[in-house]
């Protein structure tokens, strides 16, 4: 492994953007425009140089603590450098000695690496089955061996992370569901490949809702409003608090300024009515079904899985290799209420991955810990 020493300096967002632009599997929390998106943090932009090549960028995500004017720096899904090519010394040194000058308390980052992966029939099986507690129980069907090294490295050098547990923690989720749209030698698969990881009912009513009588339509930011109804809706049916519509608005008009066509807003609609809408975004060659929405009318008609049909469809076009769903939990154990989430999503296709995760290194103790306490009791109530 290369030992060259690297060195960080601010870059511009058009440098930043320049070099993710040449890259594939970036996440769109690193791109500089999300920035725009994240209300109360104040974004940073950084490079690694290798001599006078950018090697690598973050995006910086700073949140200031209160009266003592120090910040916590947040890497979501970061940073974005080839761990390959360099030691870990090499990449993350430089980066806290810049931390550091900036008197930054506590460096949370979460590089974006695969773990283990477990397939969605295995996972589905798991929670019928009632033997296993917690997902790394079970036999992967793929590990990646550069994420364990580099965690062993990061814990072996003082950064810590949460232990696997049945709870979602703060910040961007462990385990993720993701629709695979590759095949196992990645090559590219065709939607019925891909509606065959399905179960057996979910893909009939997936089929079911794409050939049906639904109007499919693409939004834009003047639509916004209409997915916001059905969103608050979908709130108040499960009773979640959700988000503003100036939130969804600024979303969909920023990441699509910076990329045309990375943010898709879907409706599914019958006879004037819309049912489902959808929010989807794609960098590079992944895709996210970020939010959606839907209505208690016409269930029969599948319109969120018609949604979810067109959007494999048009992420299978754009050549991506998989449409990611969201955060899950790490539990196996059915009568747990956060369970249905994890048999839902698998029976969608979607296999469950567990990422690197996201790792703390405090650069002021006594300021970390005081921060992380008020978290937990923040979380509590």
């Amino acid at each position: 492994m290369p030992q060259n020493q690297l060195s960080i300096a601010p870059i511009t967002s058009t440098e930043h953007s320049s070099f993710l632009n040449a890259r594939k599997g970036v996440s769109f929390l690193q791109r500089p425009e999300w920035a725009k998106v994240k209300g109360g943090w104040a974004p940073e932009s950084i490079g690694w140089y290798d001599g006078d090549e950018i090697v690598g960028v973050a995006l910086v995500l700073h949140r200031a603590a209160p009266v003592i004017g120090r910040t916590l720096a947040y890497l979501p899904d970061g940073p974005v450098i080839d761990w390959a090519d360099y030691s870990m010394d090499a990449v993350l040194d430089p980066m806290v000695k810049h931390f550091r000058s900036k008197k930054v308390f506590l460096v949370r980052m979460g590089p974006g690496l695969m773990r283990n992966t477990w397939a969605a029939n295995d996972v589905r099986r798991a929670l019928s089955g009632g033997t296993n507690s917690l997902m790394p129980e079970l036999p992967v069907s793929r590990h990646g061996e550069a994420a364990e090294a580099l965690a062993a490295e990061l814990a072996a050098a003082g950064w810590t992370k949460q232990e696997v547990s049945e709870d979602f923690a703060a910040g961007q989720p462990e385990f993720v569901a993701r629709i695979p749209l590759v095949d196992a030698n990645g090559g590219a698969l065709d939607i019925d490949g891909v509606l065959a990881q399905f179960a057996q009912t979910a893909r009939s009513e997936t089929r079911k809702g794409a050939r049906g009588p639904l109007e499919i339509q693409l939004g834009t930011a003047a639509d916004m409003d209409r997915f916001h109804t059905l969103y608050k809706e979908t709130a108040d049916r499960n009773e979640f608090s959700g988000r503003p519509s100036s939130y969804f608005t600024t979303m969909f008009t920023e990441l699509n300024a910076a990329v045309p066509g990375s943010c898709t807003l879907y409706f599914a609609s019958y006879e004037g009515q819309d049912l489902a809408s959808a929010i989807r975004v794609r960098s590079g060659n992944l895709a996210w079904y970020v939010y959606g929405a839907s209505s208690s009318a016409e269930r029969k008609l599948f319109a969120p899985k018609a949604l979810v049909h067109r959007m494999i469809t048009d992420s299978l076009a754009e050549g991506c290799i998989y449409l990611d769903q969201g955060g899950v939990s790490a539990t196996l154990d059915k009568a747990h209420h956060l369970s249905g989430l994890t048999h839902f999503k698998t029976s969608m296709g979607c296999d469950i991955v567990q990422t690197l995760g996201e790792w703390d290194l405090p650069l002021n103790k006594p300021l970390a810990w005081g921060f992380n306490k008020y978290m937990e009791l923040r979380d509590r109530h």
